[in-house]
């Protein structure tokens, strides 16, 4: 299988490349980017859905690729993970 490189505002991840034409590849290769950004933090579930203010069964059916996350979403929660990486910040309770 290809592997492509999925950079979500500076983010690398590395998935299977998918047909255009496929959603559900589409949504699959979204839940595995936003699940590879979770785990850049080292937060589980839980504690990420509390740190973004998002509800954790809204973030569990995206991570598990039940239901489609907007790519503007993907793209903010990776652009405020990026920017807390980058200032050295993963202390999720003083954030």
């Amino acid at each position: 299988m290809k592997k492509e490189i999925f950079n979500v505002e500076g983010i690398e991840i590395e998935i299977e490349k998918y047909d255009k034409d496929d959603t559900d590849a589409k949504r699959r290769a979204i839940a595995y980017a936003f699940k590879a950004i979770r785990k850049e933090t080292g937060m589980n579930r839980k504690d990420f859905s509390d740190w973004l203010g998002i509800p954790y069964r809204t973030m569990q059916e995206w991570e598990l690729g039940r239901r489609m996350m907007p790519d503007y979403v993907l793209s903010l929660i990776a652009y405020k993970v990026a920017n807390e990486k980058q200032k050295g910040r993963f202390d999720h309770d003083s954030i």
